[in-house]
């Protein structure tokens, strides 16, 4: 038996017991007649002692050559500790040590694993076995598997049954990259691996299993970012003879249980609001609605008063920074440049101060008199102390431009309060976007998402203005999840495709399975699908998923601890009859 407790489990009430504890040293205090070492599992330290007293010698002399991760089994006699520590809940008691075995040595480790490490992020990345034993990346893996569990419990009880899909598929020509995987049976030919069930879940519904989830990795070959990784994790979910109501409700429901379960926060209202409406106030359709500063349109007060840089543009929107009219000259150049950035795009920034005596001090006064001014601060909502700052451009851009400025001031002002959860419906997506590049529509969701029903007359007339039967779910200004009710009948199906361009010889090629099997008696239904992994995150309170996946890959999409991806030798690439010609 290589424990009988572990090291989080001893406490005043065991004092006298014989136990025998197996972990990692984690620290080691060496005064010569005294030795103290701090045993790590999974679960807590525990503090041994060794003294020359009480411990034989050649036990003292093992104990004093102990380094840093060596793998230990001790045995001995809990005791009352003299100098006890308050903050650990073994703190109370230290082990007597009358046993020690050596079970592995261990290198001197390239960084400390405590909860402040001293190594860089790239530096834990390559040995992340060990940076996983640190508290707070441990701490995060066993918080991912709580919320996987409630989840799994709620699904359960709702009526839901997990049902695995396959990861070998095939390859199709809407949404982000596949992966793709080459077939040494069938010589030329590949697999893809999924960028989300869709389609096998769709086939569920027709084959009966009308509450279906999986908590399912998928796989996108795009660009990365700290909420995004080529293979992530979905809370993969579909119903059968539902409408949109129904699922809102189950999937609001579900939220609520998480918020209540894992955070002990209960939320009553998610509201809802149609996409038109989020990128009016907002600028985006993931709000982050914790905070104000929602845009106020301008045009009418701001345009023809001779001042070109607003007269000549589609749009004119501003939104009021609550106290922030004491920004210095120096912090309002920062913000002006800020927007400059090539991330941002944006070619500059007006702004006004409301200033405590009711007056309006303006980078524009020379253009616009008080009064004028006092017109903005009424359309933004700004009031004394405020400040207010103005873009100009073409819609779309400056409203994208203006809400990257509203969440970074939210965070430099501490309005994104991580223990604060706001979540949000947005619904009433635009069906399909135009694609300048490819002179064609493309799906804003997914080609099998259904149009609303009153709009499907607008489908041959007025593509543009077809919304879609979508939705997605927002907190905290993430998306956590997005679905639709679903295309279930050949005929519109068919028809979508042909608005995305596709041919009935390409559609029949790609998905002729699914259409087949609409002919079969498929139901009317419609999912959802989280991401688990930014779901995770953001209830741990960050929005970075990295550290709540056991072994993440870098910016670049590499393992750096198995340096992946690697090329294949010659032998393989043989076997699956690929060439490769790369010129350097």
């Amino acid at each position: 038996m290589y424990r009988s407790h572990t090291c989080g489990d001893l406490t005043i009430e065991n004092v006298h017991q014989q136990v025998t504890l197996s972990g990692w040293v984690q620290k080691i205090r060496d005064k010569g007649f005294m030795i103290w070492v701090d045993l790590r599992d999974r679960y807590g330290l525990t503090q041994l002692i060794f003294d020359e007293e009480r411990t034989p010698k050649e036990m003292m002399e093992k104990a004093a050559n102990l380094g840093r991760e060596f793998v230990i089994q001790v045995k001995g006699k809990v005791i009352e500790r003299e100098s006890k520590n308050p903050n650990l809940p073994t703190g109370d008691i230290e082990i007597l040590v009358e046993e020690l075995k050596i079970l592995n040595q261990a290198k001197v480790p390239p960084f400390t694993i405590e909860d402040e490490p001293d190594g860089g992020e790239d530096l834990r990345m390559k040995y992340r076995y060990l940076d996983i034993r640190r508290n707070p990346v441990k701490n995060k893996l066993m918080f991912r598997h709580q919320v996987g569990m409630k989840v799994r419990n709620y699904l359960s009880q709702q009526g839901f049954i997990e049902v695995e899909t396959p990861y070998l598929i095939k390859s199709t020509p809407e949404g982000a990259r596949d992966f793709v995987v080459p077939s040494r049976m069938n010589q030329g030919q590949f697999y893809a691996l999924p960028q989300s069930p869709q389609t096998f879940k769709q086939l569920l519904m027709v084959g009966g299993m009308d509450k279906y989830f999986q908590i399912v990795k998928c796989f996108r070959d795009e660009d990365l970012r700290a909420d995004r990784q080529p293979e992530f994790t979905q809370i993969d979910c579909e119903m059968a003879f539902v409408d949109q109501e129904d699922i809102l409700n189950i999937f609001e429901g579900l939220t609520r249980h998480l918020l209540q379960e894992v955070k002990g926060v209960e939320v009553n209202e998610f509201p809802r609001m149609t996409y038109a409406e989020a990128m009016r106030r907002y600028g985006n359709d993931k709000p982050d609605i914790r905070f104000g500063m929602e845009f106020g349109e301008l045009n009418q007060v701001a345009q023809n008063k001779g001042f070109k840089v607003f007269d000549e543009q589609e749009l004119v929107v501003g939104i009021a920074v609550p106290g922030a009219a004491g920004y210095t000259r120096k912090q309002l150049d920062h913000l002006i440049n800020w927007v400059k950035r090539p991330q941002i795009g944006a070619t500059g920034l007006v702004w006004v101060k409301c200033q405590e005596d009711g007056s309006y001090k303006s980078s524009v006064d020379k253009f616009f008199n008080s009064e004028d001014l006092a017109s903005w601060a009424e359309v933004t909502g700004a009031r004394a102390g405020d400040l207010i700052l103005v873009m100009a451009g073409d819609t779309h851009a400056t409203r994208t431009q203006l809400s990257a400025l509203r969440m970074h001031l939210a965070q430099e002002l501490g309005l994104r309060k991580p223990e604060e959860f706001a979540p949000l419906w947005v619904v009433d997506f635009p069906l399909l976007e135009w694609d300048e590049e490819t002179g064609r529509y493309h799906a804003m969701h997914h080609p099998f998402t259904s149009p609303k029903p009153e709009d499907i007359p607008l489908l041959e007339k007025d593509p543009a203005s077809v919304r879609a039967n979508a939705y997605d779910l927002v907190l905290n200004g993430n998306e956590i999840g997005g679905g639709s009710i679903r295309i279930h009948d050949r005929n519109t199906q068919e028809n979508m495709f042909e608005l995305l361009g596709f041919t009935p010889e390409e559609t029949k090629k790609q998905f002729g399975f699914l259409m087949e099997a609409f002919q079969y008696g498929a139901p009317p239904h419609g999912g959802i699908a989280f991401g688990f992994d930014r779901l995770v995150a953001i209830l741990g309170g960050q929005e970075s998923i990295r550290d709540y996946i056991a072994f993440p890959k870098n910016n670049s999409g590499r393992d750096v601890m198995i340096d992946a991806p690697a090329p294949l030798d010659q032998d393989q690439l043989s076997e699956l009859n690929l060439k490769l010609d790369l010129k350097e």
